[in-house]
Formats: C-alpha cells, sequence, structure tokens
C-alpha cells in the first residue's frame, strides 16, 4: 500500500505541476498580448482557466509517463541517478515547453495565431528568425522564456522533491510487483487521458473552444498541444488525409463547371504584344489598407491615385498566409493547398510551368530581386530552378547602404532595381519583392505620419512603402523604356491592418492587384475589374494579353474574359477557404468546423461540393508531379 500511496500521490503532483505552468503561461500571454483581448470582458477571459482545463489534462498525460516511470524506478532501487535522471527530465520538459510558448507570445503580435508548422519553415534559416524580430521581440522571448524556466524549475523544487526519504525499504518482490503493476495502469490511463477518454472521437483543440473571439479561444487552447499536434501534422506524409474525400469522376465534373468556358474574348489591355514587364511585389499589402479598394482610412494615398491610370482588380485574393505560396502562385499559377508550401519541394515545383519560360520563347530576359535573404521559403531556388537569368538578393545590394534588421529598405530597393533595368536590353521582365512592410519595420522614418489604433507600426510601413514606390515610378517616367513597359503590383499575401486582424476571415486575404503603364490602352486606364480571383489566377491572364501558350496554366484563369467565373481558393491555419461573389467560407480542419461562413444553408452546399471538387483534382495532381 505504500507504493500505491506514494505513487499515486506523485502523480497528482505532477498533474497539479502541469495545470498550474499551462495556467501561468497562459497568463504571461494575455498580459503580453492584452490590447488584442479588448473586445473581450473579463469575465470571458476568466472562464478560458475553466474551458482549457480539458485539454491542459490531455498534454499533460503525454508529459507525465516517463517522469513517472523514473519516480517508481527510484522508489525501488534508491538509486540516486535514477532521482536526478527524474528532475532531469521534467526540466527538459519544462525547457520545451517554455521555448514553444515564449516563441509564440511573440510571433502572435505578427501572425495572429498559435505557433504551427509555420515555424519549421523559419528554423531552417535560424538567422531569418532573429532578424524578422525586432530587438524588442527578441529580448522578450529571452524574458519570457527564462521566466518560465524559472516557474518550472521552482514548481519541480516545491512540488516534485520531498524533503524525507520515500524509497521503499521492503524486499523487491514485495514491492516490484506493485510498482510494475502502477507503471503499466498509470501509461494506460495516462493514454487514455491523452486522447480525451473513451469516447470514439479522440479530444481535439476544439474542446477548449468557447467564445466567439478567435484571441480568447487561442488562450484557452493549450500551447504545447496544439504546437505538437501541428508537429505531427507537418510530418504526415499524406497531407491528403486531411481532405474532404471526393469521387474522382464527381470531382471532374464539379471543376469542369469552372473552367469550361470560352477562351476567347477581345479584352486586350495593351498596344504592344510584347511589352516589358516589371512586377513587384509588395510585402504584406492588403486591400483592408488601401482605400480605393475597400473604402478604409487609406494608408497609400499614391497608390490609390495610380489606381486612375490602369486596371485595379477588387477583388483579388492572396492563396496563402507567406510569401514562398505567393511567388509560385504568382508565376505558376498554382492555388495553394493546405499545409503544403510546393516551393519547398524542388521534385515537385520544377514539373509547373512559370511565366518566365513563356516569355523567354519570345527573347525576354527574366530578372528577380528581393531586399532580403531568399533562402526563406525556398524562394530563390524556385526562381533559379524555372530558370530566370537574374536571382539576386541581399548578398548582392551593393556595399555601404543602411538597412533594416532584415531587408534593405524599399528606398534602396527600388534604386538597385532601378539601375538593373537601365542595363537591361529589352525586351524583359523584371520582379522585384519589397521587404519594409514586414516586421520588425524598421524603416527609415523620415516625416512618416503617425497611425493611431491597432497595427500602428505595420499601416505606417504601408505609407512608407507607398511613398518609395511612388517615388520610384516617377524616376521610371524619364526613362526611355517606360514607354513601352508594363507594370504588375501584386501583394505576396495578407496582413492584419487597423479594421481586419482575424487570419481566419476570408477578407484578410483580400489584396491588390493593379496593371498600369504606357502601353495600357487609353480606355482601359481608371477601369476597376470587380470579377473574384486569386493570385493563381495572375498567369493565365497575362498571357491571353501577350498571346502565349496560356492553357497550360490549367489552374489559373482569365480575370479579363467576361465569361469566366468568380471564385479564389485560399488556405487558412489548419484549413481552407472559398470565396465568390455570393459570399465566403473559411474551414478549420482539426475544429471540423467553419470559422467565417456569409454563404445561406442552401448555396453553402453547392459551393462547399465546388470547393471540394478543385481541392481532390489539385492534391492529386501534386501527388503525381
Amino acid at each position: 500500500m505504500i507504493m500505491v500511496r506514494r505513487s499515486l500521490l506523485f502523480l497528482l503532483k505532477l498533474f497539479f505541476l502541469w495545470v498550474l505552468f499551462f495556467d501561468a503561461q497562459r497568463l504571461i500571454f494575455s498580459l503580453h498580448n492584452w490590447g488584442k483581448l479588448s473586445e473581450s470582458s473579463i469575465s470571458e477571459w476568466l472562464m478560458v482557466f475553466f474551458h482549457s482545463f480539458r485539454l491542459d489534462l490531455a498534454t499533460a498525460a503525454f508529459l507525465i509517463p516517463l517522469p513517472f516511470l523514473f519516480f517508481i524506478a527510484w522508489l525501488l532501487s534508491g538509486k540516486e541517478w535514477l532521482k536526478k535522471t527524474l528532475v532531469g527530465f521534467l526540466f527538459l520538459e519544462v525547457l520545451i515547453c517554455a521555448a514553444i510558448h515564449a516563441g509564440e507570445v511573440n510571433a502572435y503580435t505578427e501572425w495572429n495565431h498559435k505557433l504551427t508548422t509555420r515555424v519549421f519553415m523559419h528554423l531552417l534559416n535560424p538567422d531569418e528568425v532573429f532578424r524578422t524580430a525586432d530587438g524588442s521581440m527578441t529580448g522578450w522571448f529571452i524574458f519570457y522564456f527564462l521566466l518560465e524556466i524559472g516557474m518550472g524549475f521552482i514548481l519541480i523544487r516545491w512540488l516534485m522533491l520531498p524533503k524525507e526519504n520515500w524509497v521503499i525499504q521492503n524486499k523487491w518482490f514485495i514491492q516490484w510487483p506493485s510498482g510494475i503493476f502502477m507503471g503499466a495502469i498509470t501509461s494506460a490511463g495516462c493514454l487514455l487521458l491523452g486522447r480525451g477518454g473513451t469516447q470514439p472521437i479522440p479530444i481535439n483543440i476544439d474542446s477548449a473552444y468557447f467564445s466567439k473571439n478567435y484571441v480568447v479561444n487561442d488562450v484557452s487552447v493549450n500551447s504545447v498541444y496544439f504546437f505538437m499536434k501541428s508537429f505531427l501534422l507537418f510530418n504526415r506524409s499524406q497531407a491528403g488525409a486531411m481532405f474532404p474525400e471526393v469521387e474522382e469522376k464527381q470531382a471532374k465534373t464539379e471543376v469542369q463547371k469552372l473552367f469550361n468556358y470560352p477562351e476567347q474574348h477581345n479584352n486586350y489591355l495593351f498596344q504592344s504584344n510584347r511589352p516589358n514587364i516589371v512586377v513587384l511585389v509588395l510585402e504584406s499589402w492588403t486591400a483592408n489598407g488601401i482605400g480605393s479598394i475597400t473604402g478604409v482610412k487609406s494608408a497609400t494615398p499614391y497608390f490609390d491615385k495610380l489606381t486612375k491610370e490602369g486596371v485595379l482588380f477588387t477583388r483579388f485574393y492572396a492563396t496563402g498566409g507567406t510569401s514562398e505560396i505567393g511567388n509560385s502562385s504568382l508565376f505558376s499559377g498554382y492555388p495553394a493547398l493546405p499545409e503544403i508550401s510546393v516551393s519547398m519541394q524542388p521534385d515537385k515545383h520544377r514539373k509547373l510551368p512559370s511565366l518566365n519560360q513563356d516569355l523567354k520563347k519570345w527573347g525576354y530576359t527574366s530578372h528577380y530581386l528581393f531586399s532580403g535573404d531568399l533562402k526563406y521559403g525556398n524562394i530563390g531556388g524556385y526562381f533559379m530552378d524555372h530558370g530566370f537569368d537574374e536571382v539576386k538578393d541581399e548578398n548582392d545590394f551593393p556595399k555601404g547602404l543602411q538597412r533594416g534588421k532584415l531587408n534593405y529598405y524599399d528606398q534602396d530597393l527600388y534604386r538597385f532595381l532601378m539601375q538593373k533595368i537601365d542595363k537591361t536590353t529589352p525586351p524583359f521582365m523584371h520582379c522585384a519583392f519589397t521587404g519594409s512592410t514586414h516586421s520588425p519595420y524598421d524603416f527609415p522614418d523620415k516625416g512618416i505620419p503617425n497611425w493611431n489604433g491597432t497595427e500602428q507600426q505595420f499601416m505606417r510601413s504601408m505609407l512608407y512603402a507607398d511613398k518609395c514606390l511612388h517615388r520610384f515610378l516617377q524616376a521610371c517616367k524619364k526613362k526611355k523604356w517606360y514607354k513601352n513597359t508594363v507594370f504588375v503590383l501584386v501583394a505576396d499575401h495578407g496582413h492584419a491592418s487597423s479594421t481586419l486582424q482575424n487570419p481566419n476571415l476570408g477578407g484578410y486575404f483580400h489584396i491588390p492587384l493593379l496593371i498600369f503603364g504606357e502601353p495600357l490602352k487609353k480606355e482601359w486606364r481608371g477601369k476597376k475589374i470587380d470579377k473574384v480571383g486569386s493570385q493563381a489566377d495572375l498567369a493565365r491572364t497575362l498571357l491571353y494579353q501577350l498571346k502565349g501558350d496560356y492553357r497550360k496554366y490549367h489552374w489559373s484563369k482569365d480575370l479579363l474574359n467576361p465569361e469566366a467565373p468568380g471564385f479564389a481558393l485560399h488556405t487558412i491555419n489548419r484549413g481552407y477557404g472559398w470565396i465568390t461573389d455570393k459570399g465566403n467560407f473559411s474551414y478549420n480542419m482539426d475544429m471540423k468546423q467553419y470559422l467565417d461562413k456569409t454563404y445561406s444553408s442552401n448555396m453553402l452546399s453547392q459551393v462547399k461540393k465546388t470547393c471540394h471538387s478543385l481541392m481532390s483534382l489539385i492534391y492529386n495532381e501534386y501527388k503525381e508531379l
């Protein structure tokens, strides 16, 4: 009985330790991100500590078995090294949990969602992590990491290290059977508790959801559980296991309705069939900060004026939430799939078409310039694999320039781009990817006005980026090549703005697309195209204008074709979304719930079938690439 009593007492202390530790993490997270909780009441926030309990227990159940087995072995043998191993293993678990949570506290400020598989892509380039974070973020990470380690150390000493000698002195044949029994029954119990009980469907993150405020729910969900589940899903060889199943024949019938429209039309934008092309990929530019698109207080006054000179696509959406997904969608006409980044898989993305490869047939040279490090997301590898004549990043910028922590400032990117264009023989496609609208927003101030409200620094960075863009284009007008150059301005993905912060909403992915330049026919200047489209549609739209082989971009549609239907498929964190002119939805695959839904019940059934059919066929093709 001594064995059973001491084992049960130690087990209860272990559970108590982890629940206290997780709640302390929750308190730290809430204090650091209190501004994001401003729309919820104190009583709602306090309910977090109730609704989180079940998932906290499940998480603790996975952390407990090994330390408990070390405890049993120490209890029976009295070996001091087993006791030290027990304490060391507990402390290692605290270190891991503290690192996950300290990272999440800081990342949430920028990402607006919990730490997920996205971090693994960043960790492939650890220098990128520290450069993206400003000094305060790095400082906060270290502070919270050390604070949580300290808390864990105190809890371990207080709860786990009894002052009296717990070693059992009885003969081995009396105590070992009960010790083995306790170890076995505890391991089985933890396994059962880890899945949430005996119910057919195991516990999931939605067990901690209770609020309509996504930030409150994120506080409630155990960070370690969320991260580890994301890790397991990230390492799945078959991501399609999470996707809705659609019979292939039915899927083809549904998808044919989307792409079976007359291809030919007379909406030609350009006076010249072979204009130079300059593509400016604008980091994080969200339509929710652009007055000419969404009617909000604008952070882009110069862009707004520019729309009167070109064709503005007012309902254009990013396919995903990261830069490498945006770039591959734009240049390869390839939609995004949940939890899949095709640019990270050279064996697959090399089989996709790319705009520059089609332009090369007509004598175009292709150039890509980024003000930061192109190792991120294998963006540089993607462009080099697709035969860009020149791929340059921060390592190729002129020496002696001042720069931000993550990248060179937009003003210097545009100067360097101008120098390169001046030295290029037409026809050409020059592409530049900006960076000053990415955290840590350490752009030169130079009189940029303040912005009140949420996302202040990001909105100010858009003001700065807009000013730099204006100066660049004004300088371009003085160049000889300007008269035969088409400019394409498009964002790589959306971002939280002063009017919208929830990354699960379809509107979060709303981004600008503007095509303008001297080759643009006068009757098209100032036009607005309201058809719903995504980054995957740019390739086919442009190639039709250039009278190229647009059919190979079979997941892309022509946004200037009056007969083409309007729709956009996009991914969210752990899910996907669908947008048409009739509404939109966002669906989380873990929770099996809609996080955003504006369709009527009758319409939802049909659009869901269409969306699932398209995803199914894209994924089947992806597996065969």
